[in-house]
């Protein structure tokens, strides 16, 4: 009894430390995403800095109270230029991030729908299309295009449907056998009417967290597409950018330029992860409680 009694008390020790840790994560995660909501909005106005003033005097300055982020290699304040980046970054990562959402949802609800010889077309695209890496389909688009914004939101939005796709046509199929879309169906309702009011609705919590997860993912595959050169021209402030500029600097010594906008890149994305993760366990109590265990 003794034994059993001490293993019952470990359990619950565990499961109150998991809880902590996961509490404490959550709360961090939306403090930093709450900060850089801030920054990204209210710097820009408020500091009336140009974040394009070139000094050639006071290039490669390191870390100081005038410039707690140093100057790059032509004397811009590294640090509203990092803020400046992590704008265009995120507008990037929310717009193709729910672009890529609304047609993965649309395509993967439509195929489970109607089944049949339209689910097996579709899904066998989405197979031909998942075969090739996403970066290199990525790199074809936007070299059609010169760069800019508007082509970058446009490469990742269509090479990155697929995973939402796949997802929401699992849970539609699921959900077709639940007795009220049989109740739906057996009362006249259309096909399309039971997609639009049943299933679309029932998938959609499913479909904020891809969205969610989408964000971070998008903000990486634009800072790589402008690593190399094809996302947003070289003047405009991205992470990809500063990353790729300050390639030279860092050869030479000089840590700042490559060290903060990695950060900036970095801790917002894992900090959106943690939220996403939060998002996943309320959503599905199978994974909270397995967990817990």
């Amino acid at each position: 009894m003794a034994d059993t009694a001490q293993a019952s008390a470990r359990r619950t020790t565990r499961r109150t430390s998991r809880r902590t840790t996961r509490r404490v994560r959550v709360a961090a995660s939306a403090v930093i995403v709450g900060a850089v909501l801030l920054a990204v909005l209210l710097v820009p106005p408020l500091v009336q800095l140009d974040q394009q003033a070139v000094d050639l005097s006071a290039k490669l300055r390191p870390p100081s109270w005038e410039h707690p982020f140093g100057t790059d290699d032509v004397g811009r304040d590294l640090l509203l230029r990092c803020v400046y980046g992590l704008r265009v970054s995120l507008l990037v990562g929310i717009v193709a991030g729910l672009t890529a959402t609304v047609i993965g949802t649309a395509v993967g609800a439509l195929a489970a729908a109607f089944g049949g010889w339209t689910d097996r077309v579709v899904m066998r695209l989405v197979d031909t299309f998942s075969s090739v890496p996403h970066l290199l389909l990525g790199i074809f688009i936007v070299a059609m295009f010169r760069p800019g914004v508007g082509p970058v939101i446009v490469s990742v939005a269509l090479t990155h449907w697929l995973s939402t796709a796949r997802i929401v046509r699992a849970e539609v199929l699921s959900l077709r056998s639940r007795p009220f879309i049989d109740a739906a169906i057996s009362g006249g309702a259309s096909r399309g009417r039971v997609v639009v009011r049943h299933l679309l609705p029932a998938v959609l919590p499913q479909a904020g967290l891809a969205a969610v997860l989408m964000v971070p993912h998008a903000m990486w595959h634009e800072s790589a597409l402008s690593f190399l050169g094809l996302g947003l021209p070289t003047h405009q402030a991205s992470l990809g950018n500063l990353v790729q500029t300050a390639r030279g600097s860092l050869l030479a010594g000089d840590w700042w330029p490559t060290l903060f906008p990695g950060l900036f890149l970095i801790v917002p994305t894992l900090a959106l992860a943690g939220l996403a993760g939060a998002w996943r366990e309320r959503i599905n109590p199978r994974r909270r409680s397995e967990l817990m265990l």
